[in-house]
């Protein structure tokens, strides 16, 4: 399968629009973001954003339990991912996943394209 390249102007947009997403819904959003393209996949890395309970959490050793909500949530949100990503992009998103690690804090999103325009 042979994916167009998106153009770089789109992965920023991508990349601002999860942090939006993030932000809208956390309540607190990353500090950093970018989006990368390999082939089919789509990754969008973000730094930071963890909320003060989680970070009181993580305090307590209960990573966890703060990787298990945030999964949890991430499950709930991803049509608004896809959503995004697939109006930003003009591409189907064919899957999604999501990843969270604590040190250093950051989540990463991964779409996998297909070749098709939404």
């Amino acid at each position: 399968m042979h994916v167009q390249e998106i153009a770089r102007e789109e992965l920023a947009a991508v990349a601002n629009e999860i942090v939006r997403l993030k932000a809208q819904y956390y309540g607190r959003g990353p500090t950093e973001a970018k989006a990368y393209q390999n082939d089919e996949v789509l990754v969008v890395a973000l730094k930071g954003g963890l909320t003060t309970v989680e970070k009181t959490l993580l305090d307590a050793d209960e990573g966890k339990l703060v990787r298990q909500v945030r999964l949890r949530f991430q499950e709930i949100m991803e049509q608004n991912f896809v959503d995004a990503v697939q109006r930003l992009t003009g591409r189907k998103v064919r899957t999604y996943m999501s990843q969270v690690v604590f040190d250093p804090d950051y989540c990463f999103e991964f779409f996998v394209l297909g070749d098709e325009r939404s």
